[in-house]
Formats: structure tokens, C-alpha cells, sequence
């Protein structure tokens, strides 16, 4: 069968081809440029806990852990008073606790991690000259798109440039950015707002009174003071910091920003520390929303299909969800698998859907959060609570962070016997517990995803029992056979606990980490039925099989 076509070298584009291969699915990235990522230092990106972890799988954990930063803790600043500061303790997997400031909701936050992009984009380009990417992906250089052709059995396009060529794939991925020129051959339209947001941003090195932790400052008292700047730290003693200019301000010249990270730093520490400049930009932020993601074979990703980044939100992590989202989809397709045309139209439903949310939520708050009064009625309690929303937003949490839930997903079963309520809703993003193997590996639930269904069964005590007893024992012969009659790739694990779950808990997790549906107990054509649901078979018909097996096995 052809392989994938991706169309763009950037980092959606180059993780989404080591996804794929990750699922023995063979693509052809097309890349306009020439291979060589432009090095910015002030060109970072922040990765929540989910992102993260999805990168570290793609074979990244080395560079990640080398080139980035986890915060140690984060601070609140609104004139010269503490608002809110959380420390996190072993980040990321402890989550963090609040010393101070505001008083905290309970929910645990585990620290982001920030990365310049460059490091991330050559994590990734050698993560695919590794096995078993290597022998899967194809990263072509200066060939641009100028055409695309679309049939029953798969997509061709045309590129221009060092290889003037047809390039044939079972389907394609536009991952080019917000100029998308994949978009602009399908007729996409990607309306929105333009410059919504517009920061100036310097790389450099020096000491401030808060090592390892991110800040944000509101309203900062001294002259000339923007209305709110943002210190980021990064290896090596350097931070990245941003200011919020005016919308239709005067031009940023060199000698005004230095004026501005003078300022801000004896601002910070009472006098002017010694500092080395190293990268300075001006970017301005957009908001938009393509109104298709899927045309036939050809979808859309990243910024390409969104532009976002307003309040702290990260346009980089949906481009990633983007990418989890879309691979085991894709691959299940190339590989005969499941109901093609519902998986995939499924993409379009959850991921902008999901985008779409987060869009509103930003627009609906940037009118308060910057000067507005139109709609105070949405943010209750103030100033503090305009920082908590704030916060939440870099930090990965709440509507203008946290990552998204797919409630109302077509892949979600229905009706299906032996359900019930655990600390996740379904649809959404399970929680990282310990989870051990049946061959005895041990290790976390986020790192075990993407290649299959996972199912889980809450099990307290196999911690401290031998394995040898309970992989034997019990619901788990019964539930491993059950495991091994699924439709798809499917992997048994087992965890001491779960967020509301009670023993001989089951649950049914998705390639991309978001609860599926969980069973009290063993029911295998329930399983089988959510399972099939989840391929996008009917699960009206998985339901009424259900049913029927229950039906069989009553006394």
C-alpha cells in the first residue's frame, strides 16, 4: 500500500511521520525548506504533562531531558503583591502543591516543560534516523506542493522545486503551517480574528530572584511598565521572557527592547544584574479555525488547521494532540482496520471540537483579562480571579488549558452492558497511574500508549503479591483471553488503584490516552462491543450482542 504523505517538516509534521512509524506505517515527509532548522534560542515551547509524555514516546525522552526545562515552580505577581505560587514536588509526576497566595482547588498540576523549538524539531529528526523510523519515513528537501489529486484509491501531488514529481499516497496530511498551501488546494476556508495578541521576546542569560521557577507579572509597577511580562526559565541560566505590547503599537526597535529588559530586571532585582543578551522577536498572535479538517484522503494539523497562543495557550501542544489523535486513526485505516470512514471522520469531530472550545474560551476572557469590561459575569471574583484563569492557561489546566475531553466522540459506545462511573469521565484523559504488565513490567500508564488499546484492571494487592499467583488467578485469566478476542492490538495491565474506581475495575483505554468506557468486572462482548465502537463499528450493534451474551450466560 502507498505510504502517508506529509506535507511540512516542522515539528507536527516530523512527529506525526514517527507516529506512524511507530505503527509500521510508511510516509513521505515534503519538506519545502532544506532540512536545516533555523536555530532561535528565543523560540521556545512549553509542553504540558500530556505533550510531553507523547514526545518522550516518540523516542525524544534523551534530548528532552538534556535540552529542557521542567519548572520548578510557578509565580502569580500583580503589582508588587504574590497572587498565587505553586512548587512542584518531583515534577512531573508528584503534581505540585500551593505555599502561598491563593488558596488551591485540590487538582494537581505536574510542571511543563520548556524546550527551545529547535532542540525539539532535531529530537525529532533523529528520533526518525533511529529504527524502526529509518526504514519507515522518507524526508524529501525542497520540493514544494503545487498540486493534488484525489481518487477512490489514494491521493497523488505535485511538487516543484529540486524534485519536480508526482508523489502517490494513500492519504495526506497538511502540516505547513498557517500559510498551509494543502489547505489552500482544498478550498479550506480559515476565517477568524487577526493580531489578537502581539509580544516582544528576548533569550538571554542572567540571575533572577526566582531560579528554576516561571512568572508571570501583571500590571508591574515600575515605569514604564508594559501591562504584563512573563519570565521563563531555560538550561544553562537563561530565560526567555515576554511582553505584552499594545495591539497597534509604535515598532520594537533594538534600543527600546533593551530598555524594556533593563527595566524589567532591576525591576525584578532592585538594581540591573549583569545579563547576556542572546535572541531577540516580535511576534503577533492569531486566532483562527479552518472550517474542514478532512477532505477525503487529505486532513489538515497543526497550524495549518488552527492558529491559537493567546493567554498563555500553547498553538505547539494541540498541534501534538492533533497528531495523536490523528496516527492510530490513520494507521488503523492503512492496515485494514475498523470502519475507515467513521475512525477518520472522527478526527474532524474531536479535534475541532476540542480547538473550537479553547477558541471561545480565549475570546470570551481577552476582553476582561486585558482592560475589557464586556464580561465580567464570566470570570468571577475579581482581579485574583481573572490571575487563577490566567495561570491555569500556562500552566495546562482549566478551559484555557487543560487538555481536551471527547465526551461526544462517534467513536463512543453506547449501550453497551456492565458500564460504570469511575474518576474519569469518559472521553476523557485517564489518569497516569504505576501499571504493571503480566510479563512483570512495570511502569507508568501514559508511557504504554499508541500502539493499541490498552486495557487496565484495578487490582489492589498484585504490588505485593508474586506474580507468579496473581496473573493466574482470579478475573485475569478470563479477562487476558478476552484481551487476546479483540478486534485490534489490545494490551492487558494491571494497577494497585484508580481515581474512583472499585476492584475488578476494567477499563478500556484508547491509543491516544482518553478513557474509552470502564466495566465493573469482566464482561468480554461488552469489551469486545466498545472495542469494535471505538474502530468505528456500529455500537448499537455491538450493544444488542451484548445482550445477547448476557442473556446466554444468565442462570
Amino acid at each position: 500500500m502507498d505510504p502517508v504523505i506529509v506535507v511540512g517538516a516542522g515539528p507536527v509534521g516530523l512527529a506525526l511521520a514517527l507516529a506512524l512509524a511507530a505503527q509500521d506505517v510508511p510516509s513521505v515527509v515534503l519538506d519545502e525548506g532544506t532540512g536545516d532548522d533555523e536555530y532561535r534560542p528565543a523560540r521556545t515551547v512549553v509542553l504540558r504533562a500530556d505533550t510531553a509524555a507523547f514526545a518522550e514516546r516518540l523516542g525524544c525522552a534523551e534530548a528532552l531531558r538534556g535540552e529542557g526545562v521542567r519548572w520548578t515552580g510557578w509565580r502569580s505577581i500583580r503589582r508588587r503583591q504574590l497572587v498565587r505560587h505553586l512548587s512542584f514536588v518531583d515534577a512531573p509526576d508528584d503534581g505540585a502543591f500551593e505555599e502561598d497566595g491563593e488558596g488551591d482547588d485540590g487538582e494537581r498540576v505536574a510542571a511543563p516543560l520548556h524546550v527551545p523549538q529547535h532542540a525539539l524539531t532535531g529530537a525529532l529528526r533523529t528520533a526518525l534516523a533511529s529504527p524502526p523510523a529509518a526504514g519507515l519515513v522518507r524526508i524529501v528537501a525542497d520540493c514544494r506542493l503545487d498540486a493534488l489529486e484525489q481518487d477512490a484509491k489514494g491521493i497523488s501531488a505535485h511538487t516543484r522545486g529540486a524534485r519536480s514529481t508526482w508523489w502517490r499516497g494513500s492519504h495526506l496530511v497538511g502540516c505547513d503551517g498557517a500559510r498551509s498551501t494543502v489547505r489552500k488546494l482544498l478550498g479550506i476556508r480559515f476565517p477568524g480574528r487577526t493580531a489578537v495578541e502581539r509580544h516582544a521576546v528576548a533569550m538571554l542569560r542572567t540571575e533572577l530572584p526566582w531560579p528554576g521557577e516561571a512568572v508571570l507579572h501583571r500590571r508591574p509597577p515600575w515605569r514604564g511598565g508594559e501591562d504584563e511580562v512573563a519570565a521563563r526559565p531555560l538550561r544553562g541560566g537563561g530565560w526567555r521572557l515576554d511582553w505584552l505590547l499594545p495591539p497597534r503599537g509604535d515598532l520594537v526597535t533594538p534600543e527600546a527592547l533593551v530598555a524594556r529588559i533593563r527595566e524589567t530586571l532591576s525591576g525584578w532585582c532592585d538594581e540591573t544584574p549583569p545579563y547576556e543578551l542572546v535572541d531577540t522577536g516580535v511576534y503577533t498572535l492569531h486566532h483562527r479555525l479552518a472550517r474542514r479538517w478532512r477532505v477525503d484522503r487529505a486532513f489538515l494539523a497543526g497550524d495549518a488547521a488552527h492558529l491559537l497562543g493567546a493567554l498563555g495557550t500553547q498553538g505547539l501542544d494541540e498541534g501534538l494532540r492533533d497528531v495523536e489523535n490523528l496516527a492510530w486513526k490513520l494507521a488503523q485505516a492503512w492496515h485494514g482496520g475498523g470502519s475507515p470512514e467513521v475512525l477518520l471522520d472522527s478526527y474532524q469531530a474531536e479535534r475541532r471540537t476540542a480547538v473550537a472550545a479553547r477558541l471561545r474560551a480565549a475570546d470570551q476572557s481577552l476582553p476582561v483579562l486585558r482592560g475589557g469590561n464586556g464580561l465580567r459575569t464570566y470570570l468571577r471574583g475579581g482581579a485574583r480571579g481573572h490571575d487563577a484563569l490566567l495561570a491555569d492557561a500556562h500552566l495546562g489546566r482549566g478551559p484555557l488549558g487543560a487538555p481536551p475531553a471527547h465526551p461526544h466522540s462517534p467513536l463512543a459506545p453506547v449501550g453497551v452492558e456492565g458500564e460504570v462511573a469511575v474518576g474519569t469521565a469518559p472521553g476523557a484523559p485517564v489518569a497516569d497511574v504505576p501499571v504493571t504488565a503480566p510479563d512483570g513490567t512495570a511502569g507508568r500508564l501514559r508511557d504504554r500508549l499508541g500502539r493499541g488499546v490498552l486495557v487496565v484492571l484495578v487490582a489492589p494487592g498484585t504490588g505485593v503479591w508474586d506474580r507468579r499467583h496473581w496473573v493466574t488467578a482470579g478475573v485475569m485469566p478470563r479477562l487476558a483471553e478476552a484481551v487476546g478476542a479483540l478486534p485490534v492490538r489490545g494490551e492487558l495491565l494491571v494497577t494497585e488503584a484508580y481515581p474512583g474506581a472499585a476492584a475488578h475495575t476494567v477499563l478500556l483505554v484508547r491509543p491516544d490516552g482518553h478513557l474509552a468506557a470502564a466495566f465493573a468486572g469482566v464482561h468480554p462482548a461488552a469489551l469486545h462491543a466498545a472495542t469494535q465502537a471505538l474502530l468505528g463499528g456500529a455500537p448499537e450493534q455491538g450493544a444488542a450482542e451484548t445482550r445477547e451474551e448476557e442473556a446466554a450466560h444468565a442462570p
